[in-house]
């Protein structure tokens, strides 16, 4: 291989305690999905997943299981919808979004920042966060700061840089946990949009950005890295590399060797 070959497949490394791996799902299929299909004009507050939602959320459930992927979550993030919360729990919890009990399951917490796109639609609206308290007991609501939903306006939509303004505030919200597989359970134009963004700014290979921004589908699971490349994360420190003092130490066969012969001579002294 010439000299010039590794540049040109586009291959590089990356320190792996400057990554976290994100795996992304879009919730299951809501009844507004439903009547989007139907074109039923109607409009539905905080939408709540279909009979199929609920099938496509166990499907992916058992996926997760089977691959062992469920194992390796440390934290679940959703967007504070009923819709998200239902495929949230449905997937990654006890499967029961009523129960107190949680265990062997990552943490869930609640955050705003991944809403999908505020204004007008009704199904965008949220309840408020002491009804989901109860409806949802397991869930941390503590980073959602205000009871009602203040962020949604009837008359004004969100525009297209505001949400990109809001999901870079949120990626860098997901950069400063100390979690490194975190499962983020959110909305169909926040992904788009987003990931769009991502891969135009890094200069993705078009195969890249056509498998990272294609649409995701109801219940999809996308799996992605991120990389820390500003050192925002540079107070993260490995906890897989073999620290420098110990390779320093025993940096030669022949230091090894003196180091278990001098015990042997110890030992003979000694009897």
């Amino acid at each position: 291989m010439d000299e010039g070959s590794t540049a040109r497949i586009g291959l590089s490394v990356y320190p792996l305690h400057r990554t976290k791996t994100l795996h992304l799902v879009r919730h299951g299929e809501g009844v507004h999905n439903e009547a989007i299909r139907r074109k039923d004009p109607k409009q539905y507050f905080d939408a709540q997943l279909t009979p199929l939602g609920w099938k496509q959320v166990e499907n992916l459930r058992n996926q997760i299981e089977k691959s062992g992927l469920s194992k390796k979550i440390q934290l679940v993030v959703t967007s504070p919808l009923m819709r998200t919360m239902q495929t949230a729990m449905g997937v990654f919890g006890s499967g029961d979004c009523s129960t107190i009990e949680n265990q062997n399951r990552p943490p869930f917490i609640a955050v705003e920042l991944c809403r999908e796109l505020l204004g007008v639609k009704l199904h965008e609206k949220r309840r408020s966060v002491s009804e989901y308290q109860s409806l949802f007991p397991t869930i941390d609501f503590s980073l959602v700061e205000s009871d009602e939903d203040i962020l949604w306006k009837p008359d004004i939509r969100e525009t297209k840089d505001e949400i990109l303004v809001r999901g870079q505030q949120f990626f860098n919200w997901l950069w400063s946990r100390k979690e490194e597989h975190i499962a983020i359970v959110t909305h169909f134009i926040f992904l788009f949009e987003n990931l769009k963004a991502f891969t135009s700014n890094h200069h993705c290979h078009p195969l890249v950005t056509t498998e990272t921004c294609a649409k995701f589908n109801n219940c999809e699971l996308r799996s992605l890295i991120i990389v820390d490349k500003s050192l925002r994360g540079s107070f993260y420190s490995s906890t897989t590399n073999n620290p420098k003092e110990v390779s320093q130490k025993l940096h030669l066969p022949s230091q090894v060797y003196e180091k278990y012969a001098q015990k042997g001579t110890d030992a003979v002294k000694k009897n």
